[in-house]
């Protein structure tokens, strides 16, 4: 079986990508990254974008895109995802504190699912812990993708894990959804991310997980540093779960 690729999801070195785009990207490139994930552009055109891929020789594995953008600038936002060559449209968050919005959202987003396949695009969402508590007794998730069958999900398994779900079997129970994964640990105390390997989280067992639904991706998320700066422990990040994949599709 064809190992996953790992991406980093570029939420995670925010600051030094405002900062100068190009050397973050070249220092994910030399961590050993095989592509990157983005949420936002930075200023950056399409073209510019696209230059900077093309010099460092790192993939797309998908972007993070508001609803909003999608909503009102939608042939806008396509072009220029097309540009960049990426294929997997990122639906980062949502929030609504009544079942009645989720629904009027979900029926929203039925549409923009299918104006993107239209477009030779797939679209997903990527949940974190209050789609699981904000309507109390209900998934959100399971709402969204109920009548929505083009619709894809990136398991952010943290977040699952951090609302108290049972991340392997509601993986499982949701297998033909599941397109794409983010990957980060959990630090006991305070409860936050920290560097894959210095957490409480299973990661081999999500990596295991992520091989019987033969994932492209494994996209790493770092949001809180204890010790390390974010370049820094992106790239503890890339080699600790670099080591795992080797074992696991030995």
């Amino acid at each position: 079986m064809t190992k996953p690729k790992i991406a980093l999801q570029l939420w995670s070195i925010q600051e030094d990508c405002k900062t100068d785009l190009f050397e973050a990207l070249k220092t994910v490139k030399q961590n050993g990254y095989d592509g990157v994930e983005f949420a936002g552009y930075h200023g950056h055109s399409a073209a510019q974008i696209k230059e900077m891929l093309e010099q460092l020789d790192l993939a797309v594995a998908a972007s993070h895109i508001p609803f909003e953008a999608l909503r009102d600038r939608f042939e806008e936002t396509v072009a220029f995802e097309k540009t960049i060559g990426n294929q997997r449209i990122v639906i980062p968050y949502a929030s609504f504190d009544s079942l009645e919005k989720w629904q009027a959202f979900a029926a929203e987003l039925t549409q923009i699912t299918q104006k993107l396949q239209a477009e030779g695009l797939t679209c997903y969402y990527h949940n974190h812990a209050h789609e699981f508590t904000e309507v109390a007794g209900e998934s959100m998730i399971d709402e969204l993708i109920k009548d929505n069958p083009q619709l894809r999900l990136e398991a952010d398994l943290y977040w699952l894990a951090f609302a108290n779900v049972a991340v392997l079997p509601w993986l499982k129970e949701r297998e033909t959804k599941v397109g794409l994964v983010h990957i980060k640990d959990m630090q006991e105390q305070p409860q936050e991310s920290t560097e894959i390997g210095n957490g409480i989280l299973p990661i081999k067992s999500y990596v295991e997980a992520a091989k019987a639904l033969e994932l492209p991706w494994l996209i790493v998320e770092q949001e809180a540093f204890q010790k390390f700066a974010p370049l820094e422990a992106s790239g503890i990040d890339y080699l600790q779960l670099k080591n795992i994949v080797e074992e696991v599709y030995q």
